[in-house]
C-alpha cells in the first residue's frame, strides 16, 4: 500500500488538506483555545508548525468546512459564520529599515481594504484600526487578526541593537491598535520564536494570554509519542526494515534523536520538521539544525564563554521568561527561545512556592549540531573539520589508540588563532567539555565526591571515562599530566564507578600555554 505524502516544508493548511498530505489532527487543541479566550500569544522554535497553525486558524474562521472533514472540530464548529481574517506574516515583510517595515505594513492593510471594497482615510497605525472597524461594520462579524513571526524584524537585527530598538518601537505602535479595537475582534493570535518582554513590545497589548508555558498548549505544535506511533506507524515499519532493527528499536532511535521538547516539563513532543524529514529520507541526521545555522548564538556563547548553558542542565525561575529584552540578552533564555534548550522538568521553590524550570538540550540532534558548531567556533576550525575530528576521536577512543588520540587533541587546539587564546583555565575547560559533548558522551561536569570534585565524567554504553584537566600559562605539559593522574588516584575519583560492570578509563588533559597533551589509561 502506498504511503501518504508527507508535508515536509508545507505551511498551508488548505494546500495540505486539498492535496491529501498527512495531517496530524491538532484541531482539538485549537477548538479548546478559540472557545475559551480571545487574545493569545504563543512562542515556539522555528520550523515547529507555527505557520501551519496560523494557516489552520485562517481556514477555520473563513468557514472552509470542506477542508476539515474527519477532523475533531468538524462537527463542533458553526460553519455558517464566516469571519473576516486579517493575517500578517512578518517572514515576508521587508524590514531592512523602519521605513521599509512601515510601508509594507501599510501596503498589507490597503490590500485587505481593496479586497473588501473599503476606503480608508486614516494614516499609519490609525489605518489599521480603521480597517478592523470597517470590516466589522461591513460583514457584521467580528474580525480575526493573525500574526505569524511577529518577532522576525527584531531577531534579524539583534546584531544591530540601534535598528532593532527602532523596529521594536514601530511594532509597539502597531500592536497597540489591537487592544483599543477589542469590541471589533473575535480572536487575536500572535506567534513567533522569541518572547520579548511585555514592556518592550506589548505594553499596549497587556491583555494577551501567553500560551508559551501553558499546559493548555503543551502539544498544540509538535508530535506526541502517541501521535508518532499512531499516524506514522507504517513509516516506522519501513524504517525498521531499512535499518534492520526491530520496530521498538526504531521507535527508541527516533525518540532519542528528535523527541524531548517540552514547555511544561511533562508533555514532550517531537520536532515536526525533523520527524517528517526523517520519514522522507529514512536516515538519521540533523535535519532541523541543518536548516538554519545559529551563527549569532554560537558567537554570543563564545564571546561570553558560557558553554555551561549547553553542557549542563540548570534551573531558572518562572519570572525570568518575562525578562527577555533586546538590551539585555540572556544567553540561556535566547537558547531556550530559539529551541536549543527546552524544559525538562518543573518544580516548586520550597520557599516561594513559585515554579522553577530545569532547562537542558532536548535531544541528540540538537546536542550533536550545536556542540559541533561551538567546538568549531572555540577552536577556530571549520564545522566539517570539527565533524571529521569527532569521528576520528571516537574511533581512537574505542580502539584504544592513545597516540592517535593525543594527536587529535593537539589538532583541536592547534587551530586556535593566537589572538583567541585566553590565559585562563575556564576557557580550555569549556572547550574540553564541548568536545566531550560533541563526541556523543553523556557528560557530567564537576562531579562532587566525598573528598573532591571531578572535572568531568562521561559514559557511553559500557564505558566510563574520568577526566581531569590541568592548565598553566607556561611550563611542561607532561608535568601537568602527572599531576592530573596523581589527583585522580589520590582522591580515588574512580571508586564510585567500581562494581558497575563498566570499563573505566582515566584521562588526563594538560594545557600548558599553547601546548596540549592528553593521556588515557585503563583501570586494571
Amino acid at each position: 500500500m502506498a504511503l501518504q505524502n508527507l508535508p515536509v516544508g508545507i505551511q498551508s493548511f488548505e494546500y495540505l488538506r486539498a492535496n491529501g498530505f498527512l495531517y496530524v489532527d491538532k484541531t482539538e487543541d485549537i477548538y479548546r483555545m478559540v472557545t475559551t479566550g480571545k487574545p493569545y500569544f504563543l512562542s515556539r522554535p522555528r520550523r515547529f508548525g507555527k505557520s501551519l497553525l496560523v494557516s489552520t486558524l485562517d481556514c477555520l474562521f473563513s468557514a472552509r468546512k470542506d477542508l476539515f472533514g474527519g477532523l475533531y472540530i468538524y462537527d463542533k464548529w458553526d460553519w455558517t459564520r464566516k469571519h473576516p481574517v486579517v493575517r500578517f506574516d512578518f517572514g515576508g515583510i521587508n524590514c531592512q529599515t523602519v521605513e521599509d517595515l512601515e510601508k509594507d505594513l501599510t501596503d498589507k492593510v490597503d490590500e485587505y481594504a481593496r479586497q473588501y471594497g473599503l476606503t480608508l482615510m486614516r494614516r499609519r497605525s490609525g489605518r489599521f484600526a480603521e480597517l478592523i472597524e470597517k470590516l466589522h461594520e461591513k460583514t457584521g462579524e467580528t474580525v480575526v487578526v493573525l500574526v505569524d513571526e511577529y518577532d522576525k524584524p527584531i531577531i534579524d537585527h539583534l546584531a544591530d541593537r540601534t535598528l532593532a530598538d527602532k523596529i521594536r518601537i514601530a511594532l509597539h505602535g502597531f500592536y497597540q491598535v489591537l487592544k483599543a479595537a477589542d469590541d471589533h475582534l473575535r480572536l487575536i493570535f500572535l506567534t513567533g520564536v522569541s518572547k520579548f518582554s511585555k514592556v518592550s513590545i506589548f505594553s499596549g497589548l497587556n491583555n494577551l494570554i501567553d500560551l508559551t508555558l501553558s499546559r493548555n498548549a503543551a502539544t498544540i505544535c509538535g508530535y506526541t509519542q502517541e501521535e508518532l506511533q499512531s499516524y506514522f506507524d507504517p513509516y516506522i515499519e519501513e524504517m525498521a526494515q531499512i535499518h534492520e532493527q526491530t520496530k521498538q528499536e526504531t521507535v527508541e532511535s527516533i525518540k532519542r534523536h528528535y523527541n524531548g521538547y517540552s514547555w511544561n516539563g511533562k508533555d514532550f513532543v517531537y520536532n515536526p520538521y525533523s520527524t517528517l524529514s526523517l520519514f522522507r529520507e529514512k536516515e538519521f541526521t540533523d535535519y532541523w539544525f541543518a536548516s538554519g545555522t545559529p551563527t549569532f548564538l554560537v558567537n554570543l556563547i563564545r564571546e561570553r564563554n558560557d558553554v555551561q548553558s549547553v553542557t549542563e542542565p540548570f534551573e531558572i525561575p518562572a519570572d525570568s521568561f518575562d525578562a527577555f529584552d533586546i538590551e539585555k540578552i540572556d544567553t540561556r533564555l535566547l537558547l531556550f527561545q530559539t529551541g536549543y534548550l527546552t524544559v525538562k522538568s518543573v518544580r516548586k521553590d520550597p520557599f516561594t512556592g513559585k515554579p522553577e524550570y530545569v532547562l537542558a538540550l532536548p535531544n541528540e540532534e540538537v546536542k550533536s549540531g550545536l556542540t559541533t558548531h561551538l567546538v568549531a567556533a572555540f577552536s577556530a576550525c571549520t564545522v566539517s573539520g570539527a565533524s571529521t575530528l569527532q569521528q576520528q576521536m571516537m574511533r581512537q577512543l574505542f580502539s584504544g589508540d592513545t597516540s592517535a588520540f593525543n594527536r587529535s587533541l593537539k589538532t583541536l587546539v592547534a587551530n586556535i588563532p593566537y589572538q583567541l587564546h585566553v590565559p585562563a583555565e575556564k576557557y580550555y575547560h569549556s572547550l574540553f567539555l564541548l568536545w566531550l559533548n560533541m563526541l556523543g558522551f553523556k557528560v557530567d561536569a564537576e562531579v562532587s565526591t566525598n573528598i573532591g570534585r571531578i572535572d568531568a565524567v562521561w559514559t557511553w554504553e559500557e564505558r566510563v571515562v574520568i577526566a581531569e584537566v590541568k592548565y598553566a600559562s607556561e611550563g611542561n605539559p607532561d608535568t601537568l599530566i602527572a599531576e592530573a593522574f596523581a589527583q585522580i588516584n589520590e582522591k580515588k575519583y574512580f571508586e564510585r564507578y567500581l562494581g558497575q560492570n563498566r570499563r573505566i578509563g582515566l584521562l588526563a588533559v594538560a594545557f600548558a600555554g599553547r601546548e596540549i597533551t592528553g593521556e588515557m589509561r585503563e583501570m586494571e
